[in-house]
């Protein structure tokens, strides 16, 4: 494997893009397609993480009733009533799959302000205005202040947010690592869109056993 976007386990953390309610909820206007088969697979990636104590990091969208924030191709709807992803709404909220036991809700305030909020040991939360979780954020500079260059990103709506995290991600010269299982919307021509910018794609076991380091990483088949 090339020595440049080999990941590093010592130097990794999770990111899980738009792993909100709303993105899951069969109802949702926005529901990620295949959104349900993601659940079990993110569950036990993060419960993973988590046992390897390894930082993880949720990138999360909020959506202002009046549609000033809201990214272009959806603003007209949530303008004329789309209520979805709105501050302090359930639907905002990260699904349960993701959110460590007994964690506080989201607080939109303090996250569209620019603040983290802390879940737990070594997890945070920020809020990302647009597609990418790079975008007029912090995360950049927080990765660099622990020592992170390697990073897991999974969650939701990858033909959108998550092929712009990640995209984002290969830009600043991030390892990228993506566990199809736990990605919804990557399909076959996405994947290997992904390899072929140096993205590494590992199947969900292999992912957990390189995590608390039994393995190797390897490319997913």
């Amino acid at each position: 494997m090339n020595d440049y976007i080999t990941p590093q386990r010592a130097h990794a953390a999770l990111l899980t893009v738009d792993a909100q309610r709303d993105y899951i909820d069969p109802d949702s206007p926005v529901k990620s397609a295949g959104a349900n088969h993601t659940l079990e697979p993110l569950r036990r990636l993060v419960h993973g993480v988590r046992e390897a104590s390894l930082p993880i990091f949720h990138a999360v969208r909020f959506y202002k009733p009046d549609g000033s924030n809201v990214d272009l191709a959806r603003r007209r709807a949530v303008e004329e009533g789309m209520r979805v992803l709105m501050p302090g709404s359930r639907g905002a909220d990260l699904i349960p799959e993701v959110a460590p036991e007994s964690a506080p809700r989201l607080d939109p305030h303090l996250l569209q302000d620019g603040g983290i909020q802390e879940l737990g040991r070594r997890e945070e939360v920020l809020y990302k205005p647009r597609w990418g979780a790079f975008y007029r954020t912090s995360l950049e500079q927080r990765l660099h202040n622990i020592g992170v260059n390697t990073l897991i990103v999974v969650g939701a709506n990858f033909a959108t947010s998550g092929r712009a995290t990640v995209l984002e991600a290969s830009e600043r010269d991030f390892r990228v690592v993506m566990v199809p299982e736990a990605s919804s919307g990557l399909r076959d021509t996405g994947a290997n869109d992904m390899a072929r910018i140096g993205v590494n794609l590992m199947h969900l076991d292999d992912c957990l056993a390189w995590t608390d380091g039994r393995q190797r990483p390897t490319q997913a088949a």
